[in-house]
This record gives C-alpha cells, structure tokens and sequence, in this order.
C-alpha cells in the first residue's frame, strides 16, 4: 500500500485514560463516558494523541472520537510484550520459555488488530507504532530488532498509514540500523529529567538527542513521541529536587515553543498523571508526568 513519507506538524500528547481503581494489569478500562470527558478536556489545546496499546482502552477512545466528532488525529500503537527475557533490567525482567511463547503469539495478535483498527479508522488513525521501549537496554519487555523489523514490515503490507516505533534515542543510534530503512519515520524518546539534568539544561539536552540521531539518519524524518516533566519524585531515579509543577511548566513551555518553531513533531508525556504505574510509594515518579493530576484538576503548565 502507499504510505505517506512525512507527517505534519500538530499540537500532540500522550493519552492512558486510567483513573484511580483502573489499570490495565488488573484488566479494569475507563469507560466510554470518561474518556469522552477526558476528551473534551484535552480538544481544547491538543490536535493528535498519541495511545499505547490495541487493547479495550483504544477501542472505546476510537469508537468516542468516531461517534462523538472530536478532530483528533491519533497515533495508533502496538504494545510489544517480552519475546527475551532481559539480565539489564534493573527489575525483574526473566521469564519461563512458556511465557515468552506466549507473548510471541499475544504480539501477533496485537499487531492484527492494530491492523484492523487503522483500516476501520483511517480518517482518525494517522500513524502507527509498532511497539515502544522494547529494544533498550533496561526494558522489562525486551524484542528483538529482527522481531520488530518484522512487525514494522506486515503493518506496512496491510495499512496504508506510516509506520514507525517508538522508542528511546540512543537505540536509534546504532542498535536499530537495520529496522530504520523499513519505517516511515524514527520515533524518539527524550527525558532529560531521568538522566539528571536540571531544568536549566533540559532543553538543550533534548535538542541535542533529537540532532545526533538526525544526523545519524538524515534521511528520515525524526519526531519525538515522548518528551515531559515529572512534578514528584521519590529520589530513585529522578533527583527530588529536579521535579516539580514550576519546572514541569518551564521545560513543557520550552519545549512546545521549540516544537513549534522548528515544526517538529512531539507528542508530549502526557495528559493525565496515572497512579497505578510503578511501586507503591506515593511519590514515585512514574505516576507523575501529567499535565492534569489524576483527579483531573489542571497543573500550574495549563493554569490560567
């Protein structure tokens, strides 16, 4: 099928509607009604989203934005589950062969339906990911590239949408050459807040991530597919004292104004703070990228 090479400019952001109570290990997805609220919340300032998974969770945001008329354009992503157990991960990341058998099949499926989705969706649906944060070395849910070129090449055969797959910058650099000629586009990843960097030099940091695999690839356009700015941490990982709501609004600030400036594509990490990510200390960071809170009450970078 033809594919369109580039994408255009928008105002993008990633969207995981599950509220408290709700998470997709306990298998409990927001309903239609909330994420139809959650919608006409996010309209107001955004024009793409980008999701995570062809799971129930994606079904119901497809069938609201189709139904209810929201212009959203959306980036359609397959979660690639773990085809290799992974020493690196810094938790637990080794699985029985059963396991591993199992999730080749799962991916196979998940690749179906993101098949199927774009094809019925193809006025909402205008770029799909094979997969996210699967090849780099800390991943709890590693594949290899040969499995990713090969998912990247069937979604390309059966939809007419570019394709890509998203994932942190520095595989980019060296580890996934062979995927880069099969997709459409390099999705990369850039946080400067997980490695160290103050707000004072997150920018530059990110612009530097975005030119060194540009430069590696100049041929391709580079779009960013996660960017963002944690507002609490528990100091693993993340300084303490680099997060917060006023460095949140600085770097996002920054980073949209750059964004649009240079007409580059990033979908900013994201829209609403998740607490069922990571452990259960109250302050870890993995809860704490939204630009709402998870009660949908607005941060200090969309506060009047």
């Amino acid at each position: 099928m033809t594919h369109s090479k580039r994408l255009a400019y928008k105002s993008a952001i990633c969207y995981s509607g599950f509220r408290d109570g709700q998470s997709p290990d306990a298998g409990v997805y927001p309903s239609k009604a909330e994420i139809a609220a959650d919608l006409a919340l996010l309209h107001q300032g955004w024009d793409a989203l980008r999701l995570y998974a062809c799971d129930l969770h994606t079904q119901r945001v497809l069938e609201v934005i189709h139904e209810q008329g929201f212009k959203f354009k959306v980036m359609l992503g397959a979660y690639i589950a773990a085809e290799q157990s992974n020493p690196n991960c810094p938790w637990n990341a080794d699985y029985p062969e059963a396991v591993l058998e199992q999730n080749v099949r799962r991916n196979g499926e998940e690749i179906e339906r993101a098949v199927l989705w774009a094809n019925q969706y193809p006025h909402i649906v205008d770029v799909i990911s094979a997969g996210n944060e699967a090849t780099v070395d800390w991943t709890d849910h590693l594949v290899s590239t040969e499995s990713v070129i090969k998912y990247v090449c069937h979604l390309k055969a059966h939809t007419s949408q570019p394709i890509t797959f998203c994932e942190n910058y520095v595989p980019w650099l060296g580890k996934l050459d062979a995927l880069v000629p099969h997709v459409d586009l390099i999705a990369i990843h850039t946080y400067p807040v997980w490695e160290y960097k103050t707000v004072e030099e997150a920018l530059a940091f990110t612009q530097e991530n975005y030119n060194v695999v540009r430069q590696r690839h100049p041929d391709k356009q580079i779009i960013i597919t996660e960017a963002g700015w944690a507002t609490a941490s528990n100091g693993f990982g993340i300084p303490a004292e680099n997060v917060g709501e006023y460095f949140q609004r600085r770097y996002v600030q920054e980073l949209l104004k750059w964004a649009e400036d240079e007409q580059i594509l990033v979908y900013l990490f994201e829209a609403f703070d998740e607490n069922w990510k990571g452990s259960d200390h109250p302050l870890e960071p993995e809860k704490h990228w939204g630009i709402y809170r998870a009660d949908r009450q607005p941060k200090l970078v969309i506060s009047p």
